[in-house]
Parts: C-alpha cells; structure tokens; sequence
C-alpha cells in the first residue's frame, strides 16, 4: 500500500479497532495458480502474537480451503470512506487550480495462513464470528440455538484458517495535506453528503 508519510497510521490498537469496526474483509493469496480473493467476516484475536491473530472460515469448495500453509496472506479491511469535490474548496472560487479525491481508511495485515478442520477449532470460529456480529441485536442468536447435529454437519462443509499477524499497515486519508480552511470544507461537505463518519475524521 501506498503510504505517503502524513497518512501512515503505526498505531497498533487503533489498527485494531479499524479491523473490529469492519464487517467484511476481503482475504488476498497468490500461489502457483494466481491470485486468489475471497470476501470474509473476520474475527480478530488481539491477545494472539504480537500484533494478534484473524480468524475466519471458507467452504469447502473455496480455493483458499485448499491453500498451501504457511503461503503469506493479505486482509485487506476498508474503513470510512467518501468523494471529495473540488466544489467544496475555498480556492475553487479563488483559482481553480483544485481536483477531485477520495478520502479513506484501509488496513492491510499480512501473515502466513493455517488452514484446519478439527471440529472445536471451527466451532470455536464460527461462535467468536457469531457472538460478534449478533451482540448490538435485541434478541441475538447463539450457535447454541440450533440442534448441535445440525451445527455438526455444516461444520463438515467448511475450513477453518488461522492467520497470525506478521506486519500491519494503516491509512488514514483525510485531507491532511490540505489547509485547514480545505479541511474544514471538506468535513462540512461531507457531514452534508450523509457521511459524519469520514467528517469526524477530517474533522479530527
């Protein structure tokens, strides 16, 4: 990822909580086949390795659940994100010398994947995605709550993998090369355009 120095976000808890707010990730391997990507909620175990540990599970018949381990893998997770028009510059009106952009948070992890099947391990998966997901609802659904030999044979249909995290990368883009009149009018049009959370952070 292209990480121009004003941009760059080091810091490893709010990495993670970047990876918690996202719902879908999108898993990238190359192998002697090509690219592979798979699109994937993810759960995060922070207190696994230094910079934490992702789980996750594919079907079967998903080329990432056929794998070699140990291949380095990337997660990519896409954050807050909006347009921004040149519109909302003061010095469209002063110079025009203004162009469009997008303003964006992404992290990128990297490590290398284990795949597994053991039955625990994927039913210890498939709880941790669930009681995630399931936890803001008013009445949130257990794994528990269907017959466990139903849950026993759709865990035969899918693989679980493992990746510990080697190295992480985090983008902040929020107009913070810009002055802070562009700033401010960006964050303003932004709010306008329905999108307070990428205006809170240009805001900042």
């Amino acid at each position: 990822m292209y990480l121009p120095p004003h941009f760059r976000e080091d810091d490893l808890d709010r990495l993670h909580q970047a990876i918690d707010k996202t719902g879908l990730a999108t898993l990238v391997t190359a192998d002697a086949e090509g690219m592979i990507a798979s699109h994937l909620p993810l759960v995060l175990d922070r207190a696994a390795g230094p910079n934490g540990t992702l789980y996750g599970h594919v079907a079967r018949a998903n080329p990432h659940a056929r794998i070699a381990q140990g291949i380095e893998t990337l997660a990519i997770f896409a954050g807050p994100d909006g347009y921004v028009t040149p519109a909302w510059y003061p010095g469209k009106a002063e110079h025009g010398k203004v162009v469009p952009t997008w303003n964006y948070v992404a992290v990128h992890a990297y490590g290398p994947i284990e795949t597994f099947t053991e039955p625990a391990r994927l039913l210890d998966v498939v709880t941790r995605l669930t009681n995630r997901h399931e936890a803001a609802r008013p009445q949130p659904w257990a794994v528990s709550d269907a017959p466990a030999d139903f849950i026993a044979g759709m865990l035969k249909g899918i693989v679980g993998f493992a990746i510990p995290i080697a190295r992480i990368e985090g983008k902040w883009k929020m107009s913070q090369n810009r002055p802070p009149a562009d700033r401010q009018a960006v964050a303003a049009g932004l709010a306008g355009d329905g999108l307070p959370q990428v205006a809170a952070l240009v805001a900042g």
